[in-house]
């Protein structure tokens, strides 16, 4: 057993509907600048900006009824709903023919 100095946070999981089972989540991976209408919206002109990736913590998933603490001052939060493809199994340099086989499946 490790001897940790503070426990460690505990892992990230959602539900999977419609079973008791729950997903792991391990490494959020995000498309930044792939809709025109928001990126507009957040002050960008995306005819020309490409679309961009970008990583988050897997902590940073808010359970549904969840509460997303933030600091009293803050005036302009943002949230937005994302669509997810859950990656079920491993892979390297798979094939666009292979993609589909390693999605566990989708989820809002």
């Amino acid at each position: 057993m490790t001897d940790y100095v503070f426990p460690p946070s505990p892992q990230p999981v959602v539900p999977v509907k419609g079973t008791a089972g729950v997903f792991p989540v391990r490494r959020i991976w995000c498309v930044g600048q792939n809709y025109a209408a928001h990126a507009r919206e957040m002050g960008s002109n995306p005819e020309r900006s490409e679309p961009f990736f970008f990583s988050k913590p897997g902590d940073a998933v808010v359970p549904q009824g969840g509460l997303l603490p933030f600091p009293v001052s803050t005036s302009d939060l943002h949230h937005e709903v994302e669509l997810v493809a859950a990656i079920g199994r491993p892979g390297h340099d798979i094939t666009e023919e292979e993609a589909l086989s390693h999605i566990y499946g989708y989820a809002v």
